[in-house]
């Protein structure tokens, strides 16, 4: 007990300098925390995607389409239980500031991803309608959308001005779920593109495969492949993960790069707690002495310099913690068009607490082995 109150003590002894060592380790843990939800992020779409879907691209690139006709073939595949198809559109709205994802996609779309969660009434008014369009909740927030509202994308891949009718906004099943999308219909693109470019008409982005289990994957996509090797357009089909993960490989470099970032912020902190610690220890090693003379053994001394230094950082690192969450939901309402999802998980506060812990231990080490080593009267000779 005399210990403990001692460790309490210690710690407010010089107020100030406390402080700023616990502001500092909070804003070490802090960043910690936002990059490693950050790298977190990146993943999150392989992480949620589905393990009973495809995907079927042109086996050159995803610029280069398919044939729609390639939808009834695949749809002939033992274990194919739907078949959607989906273009990226990539239109603005009003300036380029504005970007959100927007895809042109096939009528049964949907019922490929149960995570959009909308209502059956906005469902149905948006299959009857060929100009209806489905915003995400954010995306619809954001811009001030309701339901039945009337809106015009400006097209960059398709060129023209597009007309759209707000028919449902949908929300995520899961707090992971990306509410920031906006879909359409396909046939509204197709018909347009057989007036405009004709050439450009029955051609799709990627097809869209629902297998009956995650075992299938691998079968069904030999399958669908082999129907299409050696025609003018061969696919390429792989799994919802893998395809995710092969945009994720273009930006590997980066990823890496904010993981040792944000090992490096704490290695900073670390050693400025160290220095911290050392200056503390140094000016209390008479004090220390003086304790040795009165029966106290190395580990009593041991343990208040050890304690002193875990209590500043924990203390810093809940700080950090509690910090992370306004900062994640400020990044998510303000920044949503980069991140439309920045949800600190579990893991990532359990990883600030055991950074925090770190540093404090490693910070608090050195100090403590050299002020309870000290001989009696070295300590008493110290002055300063």
């Amino acid at each position: 007990m005399f210990v403990l109150k001692l460790i309490i003590r210690n710690t407010f002894r010089h107020p100030l300098r406390s402080l700023l060592t616990v502001a500092g380790v909070a804003i070490a843990v802090l960043a910690f925390g936002l990059l490693r939800t950050l790298v977190e992020l990146w993943y999150l779409g392989a992480e949620t995607s589905s393990s009973t879907r495809l995907i079927t691209r042109s086996s050159i690139s995803l610029v280069f389409s398919l044939p729609i006709s390639y939808r009834d073939k695949i749809r002939q595949v033992p274990g194919v239980t739907k078949v959607a198809n989906a273009n990226w559109f990539g239109g603005v709205y009003k300036t380029e500031k504005n970007f959100f994802p927007n895809f042109a996609v096939s009528g049964n779309y949907l019922d490929l991803y149960p995570e959009f969660a909308l209502s059956s009434e906005e469902r149905a008014a948006y299959q009857r309608d060929r100009k209806g369009a489905v915003a995400g909740r954010k995306l619809a927030a954001k811009h001030g959308w309701r339901v039945g509202d009337q809106l015009t994308l400006k097209g960059t891949i398709f060129p023209g001005q597009w007309d759209f009718v707000i028919r449902g906004i949908y929300h995520g099943a899961e707090r992971t779920t990306d509410e920031s999308q906006f879909f359409f219909h396909w046939d509204y693109l197709n018909e347009t593109l057989k007036r405009s470019v004709p050439r450009r008409a029955d051609q799709t982005g990627i097809f869209l495969i629902g297998v009956k289990r995650p075992e299938q994957a691998a079968e069904v996509a030999e399958a669908v492949d082999g129907q299409f090797r050696n025609s003018l357009a061969e696919t390429l089909t792989e799994t919802e993960k893998a395809f995710q993960l092969s945009f994720v490989a273009m930006t590997e470099a980066i990823v890496i790069a904010i993981q040792i970032v944000s090992y490096v912020v704490i290695v900073i902190i670390m050693v400025v707690a160290a220095n911290t610690m050392a200056m503390t220890a140094r000016e209390r090693i008479s004090e220390y002495a003086t304790l040795k003379t009165l029966g106290f053994g190395t580990f009593h001394i041991g343990g208040v310099i050890f304690g002193e230094s875990l209590a500043i950082s924990i203390a810093g690192g809940v700080a950090g913690i509690v910090a992370t969450f306004p900062a994640a939901h400020w990044i998510e309402a303000e920044l949503s068009q980069f991140f439309p999802v920045f949800h600190v998980t579990r893991e990532t506060v359990l990883l600030d607490l055991l950074a925090a812990v770190i540093v404090g231990a490693i910070a608090g080490l050195f100090p403590c082995w050299r002020s309870a080593t000290i001989k009696v009267a070295d300590g008493l000779r110290r002055i300063g």
